[in-house]
């Protein structure tokens, strides 16, 4: 923090100050001022490092952009938060210059406020619901930005949160993945007094947090120091452990687990099954991303595999893909291209990371599909066929559909190619329990108030229950899954 910036704090901190600031601030001044803009590395020096992009915003712009918040009687912003963080409560105390209550008041709801503050999609749900938008059709209160700010602050600042008064009940809940699902449920039942065990199939806390987004949307740090404070809270993490293989859910009752919670993801990956999908060079993100992420495979001193391609090709249009587009450019691609069978404004990823791709060199071949692909010798891809479309009527989802436009097939040269068109839930723990009622995509079915399964101590939420969701949905899931254990155990 500049000492302009500690300066303004010590200022702020004053109630005399605070107090007149109220008062002079009328609703039309908090009107005229400007939303915030986030500073960002250069788009051609980002590219090629693996930084995170996003540079936060500083104690000043935050108490700035918490002036515009209108403190309405009725916060619909709160009603477009999964998680139901109090908005206006935590800006206003940006606003008053106490950022360390702001944190206290995030953390009521949400345990992971610095993952959310990055990549929660705020401009379709709180930000979507301010009276900005919806009312004055101007740019919304920064939400996510001054939510990031609020968690980056509290880390750096060496001072730790203060815990809940917790009253241990002794009663043992397991919670299956360490995903963002299964970190709120975990952080929940633990505030209610649980004796709470977390079961990570893989090497590292975190779940789709680790291996799914590259540090530069979402660095390692962040994610681990939110785990702290779970831990702190007395959540229990366990690794290399997978449920239904290492043991099974009789072996934890007997161990006097009394209900489970499964967010144990979709990380079973869709391809096209054109011809040629299983030559060389050509993976599923999933795959990708976990061995740079997780692995460290764009690291010298790990020997993970993998291929740096030059000429790369990412199938999808989501958020997974723009992250494996990203990560290519940064490997090193020349050609970096995401292939997508619908138009831009179709793109179901977040406009920023379209925009943050767009800047980086990405090229977007829109209103194009594979439908072969060619090797060389050895068995690597060396081309693929791609098929133009164009938009017809709106399908179930509301976006046009994409119609193939007969004969207008050609080839594009490619050394490595990344299907991102969707994901399955995990298969594993309904092989092993045969009563669990799943819908035909392999999702769990659960009651979606208490997300119980048919299975009465075993509640599910996120991607396992949604077939792909955003972080914060699963987050949702996760805390009204800690709501329905805790009634369930509690006999009401």
């Amino acid at each position: 923090m500049s000492e302009r910036d500690q300066e303004y704090y010590r200022r702020e901190r004053s109630n005399e100050w605070r107090v007149a600031l109220r008062a002079n601030l009328k609703q039309k001044d908090r009107v005229g001022i400007e939303r915030v803009k986030m500073p960002a590395q250069d788009s051609n020096v980002r590219n090629r490092n693996h930084e995170e992009v996003n540079q936060g915003i500083s104690p000043t712009q935050a108490m700035q952009e918490a002036r515009r918040c209108l403190d309405c009687v009725t916060p619909t912003c709160i009603e477009g938060c999964p998680v139901s963080i109090n908005i206006p409560g935590f800006i206003k105390n940006i606003e008053a210059g106490d950022f360390l209550k702001a944190a206290a008041v995030i953390k009521e709801t949400n345990a992971l406020p610095g993952v959310c503050g990055r990549v929660c999609p705020q401009e379709v749900q709180c930000e979507a619901n301010c009276f900005y938008t919806k009312k004055l059709n101007k740019a919304p209160v920064a939400i996510g930005y001054l939510e990031r700010f609020v968690a980056d602050y509290e880390r750096e600042s060496g001072i730790l949160p203060e815990l809940p008064d917790i009253r241990r009940n002794n009663i043992k809940v397991a919670i299956i993945g360490s995903g963002p699902a299964g970190l709120a449920a975990a952080g929940d039942l633990a505030k209610h007094g649980y004796d709470v065990t977390v079961f990570e199939a893989l090497h590292e806390i975190g779940g789709v947090l680790k291996y799914g987004i590259p540090e530069f949307r979402l660095p390692n740090r962040v994610v681990d120091a939110e785990i702290e404070y779970l831990r702190r809270l007395g959540v229990r993490f366990i690794k290399n452990f997978v449920v239904g293989k290492t043991a099974d859910f009789d072996d934890l009752r007997e161990e006097g687990y009394k209900a489970f919670f499964v967010g144990s993801g979709a990380g079973l990956p869709r391809f096209m099954n054109i011809p040629g999908e299983n030559y060389a060079g050509i993976l599923s993100s999933n795959e990708y991303l976990t061995r740079v992420n997780l692995m460290n495979a764009a690291k010298p001193d790990y020997d993970t595999p993998v291929h740096f391609g030059k000429v790369v090709a990412v199938i999808g249009g989501g958020n997974t893909a723009m992250d494996s587009v990203r990560t290519a450019k940064r490997l090193g691609a020349e050609r970096a291209m995401i292939i997508y069978r619908r138009s831009m404004d179709e793109m179901p990823a977040r406009k920023e990371e379209i925009e943050h791709a767009v800047e980086e060199g990405v090229e977007f071949r829109c209103l194009e599909n594979p439908v072969e692909y060619h090797a060389d010798k050895a068995g690597r891809v060396k081309e693929m066929v791609v098929q133009r479309m164009e938009l017809g009527e709106p399908d179930e989802s509301g976006r046009r559909r994409p119609v193939v436009i007969e004969g207008s097939e050609y080839t594009i040269g490619v050394d490595q190619v990344v299907v991102s068109v969707g994901v399955s839930p995990n298969p594993l723990i309904p092989r092993q329990v045969p009563d669990l009622e799943v819908t035909r995509y392999g999702t769990f079915v659960v009651n979606t108030g208490t997300m119980q399964t048919s299975i009465p101590d075993i509640f599910a939420g996120g991607d396992i229950v949604r077939g792909g969701a955003t972080v914060i949905l699963a987050m949702g899931d996760g805390r009204r899954a800690a709501a329905g254990i805790h009634s369930f155990l509690s006999g009401k």
